[in-house]
């Protein structure tokens, strides 16, 4: 049997394999960390709505809660994996939400 993870802020409560998700975790800085993009789709939101909602409430992330990717570290995870390659042209460095980022993140879409 599968394992799975459960969408809260998706009004259907839809599964998502936890394949997907693990697919979507990568090991920057020395910490296992998700992408504001893959965050946004995991909970159903644009990424410009997930960011928006993060700077309304940037006093509940900590630099051990999420940072801004570099370009050097942006370029070589688009170098690395052939599934960054939507956004490539975006004109803003991505967020990486470490797991705490993450719950919190959750939290806050919830309210919202």
């Amino acid at each position: 049997m599968k394992s799975t993870s459960k969408s809260t802020s998706n009004p259907t409560s839809q599964l998502i394999p936890l394949e997907t998700i693990e697919k979507k975790i990568f090991f920057i800085r020395g910490q296992k960390v998700m992408l504001d993009k893959d965050l946004a789709e995991l909970y159903g939101v644009e990424t410009k709505v997930l960011k928006r909602a993060v700077k309304r409430n940037v006093e509940r992330f900590p630099e051990d809660f999420m940072f801004e990717l570099t370009e050097e570290e942006y370029a070589s995870l688009r170098y690395h994996f052939g599934t960054l390659k939507r956004g490539k042209h975006s004109k803003y460095l991505p967020y990486a939400f470490t797991e705490q980022g993450v719950a919190m993140l959750s939290s806050i879409l919830r309210i919202e």
